[in-house]
Parts: C-alpha cells; structure tokens; sequence
C-alpha cells in the first residue's frame, strides 16, 4: 500500500522517528536528548512571554495599562526576539559553533550587558518584598512568573550541556540567569503598577513593600 502523498508545509515526516534537525546541519538528535531539551525550553519560555504581551494588549486596550510599565510590550516583544538568539546557540550542531554570529546566532555580551541595564532601570521602580512570595496576584504578573520558572529551566538545561561539553558559549547562562532576574522583577512591577501586595508564602498578614500600603 502506497503513502499518501504529503500535502503539509509544516508536518515533513522526518520527525516521526523521534529525531529532530540542528542549526548548521549535523547529525539529527533524538527529542529527548539534553540539547533538544535545552532549546526545547527556550521555545516554551518565548511562548510564555506571549501570553504576557497579549495580556498587556488587552490592558492597552481598554485603557488600564499603567503608565509606570506602558514600554513593557516593546521590552517582551525584544526578550522574546532574543531568545530566538539563545534557542538559535543551544540548537547549533557540534562543531559548528564557528558559524555562529554574536546577537544572531550565538549570545553577544553586549545581550548580556543589555539585559543588566533593563534590570537596574526596573529595580528602581519598584519597592522591594520582605520575604517570598506566592505567584498569581494578578494575570499579567503570573504570565511573567510562569516565564521565569522556564527561563530557570532552559538555564538548568543549559548548564548541563556545559558540564557535559564546553558548550554553549560562556555569555549565554549568563543571559539566562540575568533574564530570570529581570522577569521576577518585572512581575513585581506589574502588581505594583495596580496597588497591590504580592501575598507573601507564609500565611497571615500581608505584608507589604518597603515603603508601600498594601491594596484594600
């Protein structure tokens, strides 16, 4: 019995044996060996970044958007663009790491300085919580957790790789572990924006930011 004839542009078929293609050519991979793992992750986090941006948009549209984050959207549509940088070194095939371009393919320290600046400028306009708190005070600042906890998994994934190989390139963890920073940061930011108290992890009182009366 013959195959039908393929009509997708997108499913090829050529991961139906459960391998996948690198950037530059290569050996295919399994899809669940430690570097598939590794730009796997960095996917989902721009993913998770959209549903931040697209609650941002609806904020933008009726007209609730704070102005102390009104340059958010642009900031997550450029984080999202760099992690197409970081998933593009993570996915590059052994041996071809020569091929990469910094701020294209490969993390540039300048990406790296870029990201600390954008945490300094956030972390000025925010009060500080006294102790840990729990994720979900609003839609916005939990779109923004749930990034973060994925940007510490593709950070975790890609430590691994390091470990098992010099690779990736020494600014890209460093990208990621700063990213992670800048997210928490901006989370609190966005419940902040709107007058309200993160609720701490301990239960009793909330308690609020240096500085600031909690929302009523």
């Amino acid at each position: 019995m013959t195959k039908p004839e393929r009509k997708s542009a997108v499913a090829t078929g050529r991961g139906d044996d459960g391998t996948t293609g690198l950037l530059f050519g290569g050996d295919r991979i399994f899809k669940d060996d430690p570097q598939t793992e590794a730009f796997g992750a960095i996917d989902e986090a721009v993913a998770a970044l959209g549903l931040a941006r697209a609650e941002l948009a609806v904020e933008a549209q009726h007209g609730t958007l704070p102005r102390v984050i009104d340059r958010l959207p642009e900031v997550i549509l450029r984080l999202q663009r760099e992690l197409f940088v970081v998933g593009a070194e993570l996915a590059t095939a052994p041996g071809a790491e020569g091929r990469q371009k910094p701020g294209q393919t490969r993390v540039s320290v300048a990406m790296v300085d870029a990201l600390d600046e954008l945490l300094a400028e956030a972390e000025a306009a925010i009060e500080m919580p006294l102790e840990f708190v729990v994720p979900g005070e609003t839609r916005l600042s939990a779109a923004l957790e749930l990034s973060r906890t994925i940007v510490r998994r593709a950070e975790r994934r890609a430590v691994g790789l390091r470990r098992a190989e010099p690779r990736p390139g020494d600014q890209l963890v460093p990208y990621l572990n700063r990213l992670a920073d800048l997210l928490w940061v901006l989370a609190r930011a966005a419940e902040q924006s709107e007058s309200r108290a993160a609720t701490p992890s301990r239960p009793g009182e909330r308690v609020p930011a240096r500085g600031r009366t909690p929302a009523k």
